[in-house]
């Protein structure tokens, strides 16, 4: 069984998995417990799995482990130690979420729309991760504020 050593929230990560194929959000949840980059789709349309790869937002379910060697890999667990990233404050401040499931992605996405230097509305509108109970104004609103 190969083994990877990934660079994930700052810290090098080995893991041994079945296949070279088995996907970065099944690496992060299962293998390495980190159960904020949530399942949805599985075909990289809902974004509930989107993860910060190298600053840029990618969908984990459908990056295989071995295209995430030799790159910086940050999950919501990463964003920040204490919620002081400015998107987690907006989200705070504005009470995006409803049931929350999709939030830690979207928080990604927007993460990397900030990092890609999108501001405000900008934001919004870069970002296409679905939320299921429809918190899109709040999502909007929290975003203008960026």
């Amino acid at each position: 069984m190969p083994s990877y050593t990934l660079n994930v929230n700052g810290t090098a990560r080995t893991v041994t998995v079945n296949s070279a194929e088995m996907p970065l959000l099944w690496v992060l949840r299962d293998l390495l417990g980190l159960t904020g980059t949530k399942y949805g789709c599985g075909i990289e349309v809902c974004g509930a799995c989107t993860v910060l790869v190298n600053g840029e937002p990618q969908k984990s379910c459908d990056m295989d482990v071995s295209s995430a060697v030799g790159k910086r890999i940050t999950t919501i667990e990463g964003l920040s130690p204490d919620r002081s990233h400015p998107a987690q404050k907006a989200w705070i401040a504005n009470q995006v979420p409803q049931c929350g499931y999709c939030q830690s992605g979207m928080l990604m996405a927007v993460a990397g729309a900030m990092n890609a230097g999108h501001r405000g509305s900008e934001i919004a509108n870069e970002i296409s991760n679905v939320c299921v109970c429809g918190t899109y104004q709040r999502i909007k609103q929290a975003c203008a504020g960026l």
